[in-house]
């Protein structure tokens, strides 16, 4: 695999950042552009900048020793570059921090103003060498219209803006196909707002592979819902997933997922959560009360529904296992992008419980291991978030939950509350685990036979509040 190298650049002053973007931009240059940190300015010189091919500087605007600092500190970059003329951005008579053209050294300076600062520039630069750039790079900025993003489009990089208050790639469809085409070439990341993120890394990673959900981006929320049919394979007792053979359950899903389409502005997600593990009443052969499926019989699944562009959820009820045990057992499967995870606290059971006697619980801390076990899982293969489901319908099957890890960006924490009945009593369970919660997703279940009644897409959507982000058909 070709070396993919993520530089980030975290200068908070903006002329060190344009020095150190132009250093990372260019290898040589005998012509530079340097304007005052003004917007007119910066606009005409970045306009200059990107007609000619070459880096935007900015003038010192500090005063005293900083001032003196800065000057020097673009000289130096002015020397590195080899410039041997400067195209200094503002009318003849322009003053400043930078009066009398300091840092400029003994070169020329072309003085260009306006609108017309590019044709100036052009026409008093008939002839020059052309600068020289490294390899071809994709950059990363938060502010499009600062002497950074400009210098990478005038070393012909291909700009990508994403905001300053949640700059992840992930979410934007144009960074991760950016990103996925330019695959071999370095990455740069220019703002501080890069640098207070530890997953940056993981997160360029996972756009390289271009991989994206129906709608865009590789997040699942707040920009999606989801509508899973629930069950095992072959078990229609289970659930509706279990009815009908795997093309057809395809074709179901995406049918109950088309039925919120108009409900919603978000992008409606069909899902499959295939009970991986079921409890079992008797003791199974390894003696944990759990039926494991293999894993090999889940991939015509997985593939089928990333097929159709449906997402997958492997459902655990380990019974004297732990969830981080089973887990391990289905890493191959997590290892598809389309892939995610749930936890059934309630087949969980301690020593000498059973099933349908005792209602099971999970501490927080085993929650969090497994949480830790899909960000790596994630890290190790490049893989967007992962969704991890909760399901709970009494608090105490999830025990110490406000300690849940919630934060991990690899993955996307959801409680489900799954309890059947009235609708009066679902409500009141809704509510109560929802107070208190740590900040997640949720999500809601309709029984078809066990609800009373059993709310349609339409109730779902307005009587359930705030709306789910995840609405499961058992």
């Amino acid at each position: 695999m070709p070396e993919r190298p993520l530089t980030v650049i975290d200068e908070a002053d903006a002329a060190a950042a344009a020095i150190a973007t132009s250093a990372a931009m260019f290898d040589a240059s005998p012509v530079a552009v340097v304007a005052p940190d003004a917007e007119a300015e910066l606009a005409a010189g970045s306009k200059v900048a990107t007609e000619l091919g070459v880096p935007l500087l900015l003038e010192p605007s500090s005063a005293g020793d900083a001032a003196d600092d800065a000057a020097d500190a673009l000289a130096d970059e002015l020397d590195r570059l080899g410039v041997t003329r400067v195209v200094a951005i503002g009318p003849d008579d322009h003053t400043g921090s930078a009066s009398d053209d300091a840092g400029y050294g003994e070169r020329d300076v072309v003085r260009v103003a306006g609108d017309d600062a590019p044709a100036d520039a052009v026409d008093a630069l008939p002839d020059f060498d052309a600068a020289t750039t490294p390899a071809a790079a994709v950059v990363l900025v938060t502010d499009d219209d600062s002497a950074p993003a400009a210098t990478a489009r005038a070393a012909r990089a291909i700009v990508e803006a994403l905001p300053a208050d949640d700059p992840n790639p992930q979410h934007s469809p144009d960074a991760i196909e950016a990103l996925h085409a330019a695959d071999g070439a370095p990455a740069l990341a220019i703002g501080p707002e890069f640098a207070a993120s530890d997953a940056l890394d993981w997160q360029v990673r996972t756009a390289r592979t271009g991989a994206q959900l129906p709608g865009g981006g590789q997040v699942l929320f707040p920009d999606r819902m989801l509508v899973a049919a629930y069950g095992r394979p072959d078990s229609p007792s289970l659930g509706i997933l279990g009815e009908q053979p795997l093309d057809a359950t395809i074709t179901r899903a995406a049918a109950l997922a088309a039925t919120y389409d108009d409900l919603t502005d978000r992008t409606v997600l069909p899902a499959l959560e295939i009970i991986t593990t079921v409890a079992s009443g008797a003791p199974t052969p390894d003696g944990d009360y759990s039926g494991e499926s293999e894993p090999e019989d889940l991939v015509p699944w997985i593939e089928a529904a990333g097929a159709a562009g449906q997402y997958v959820v492997l459902d655990l009820q380990p019974g004297h296992d732990t969830f981080p045990q089973q887990l391990d057992e289905y890493r191959s499967l997590l290892a598809y992008p389309w892939v995610g995870l749930a936890l059934d606290p309630e087949w969980r059971l301690d020593p000498g419980q059973r099933h349908l006697v005792d209602i099971g619980q999970v501490e927080a801390s085993e929650v969090n291991e497994v949480i830790d076990r899909l960000a790596a899982i994630c890290d190790e293969h490049d893989l967007p978030p992962k969704l991890l489901v909760l399901h709970q319908f009494r608090n105490d099957m999830i025990l110490h939950r406000e300690q849940i890890d919630v934060g991990r960006p690899e993955v996307d924490v959801l409680f489900h509350v799954d309890g059947n009945g009235t609708q009066p009593a679902k409500q009141a369970t809704w509510n109560t685990l929802r107070e208190g919660a740590p900040p997640a997703a949720w999500g809601w279940k309709n029984f078809i036979d066990e609800d009373a009644p059993m709310l349609t897409p339409e109730q779902t959507m307005r009587e359930v509040s705030p709306a789910p982000d995840l609405v499961s058909y058992q």
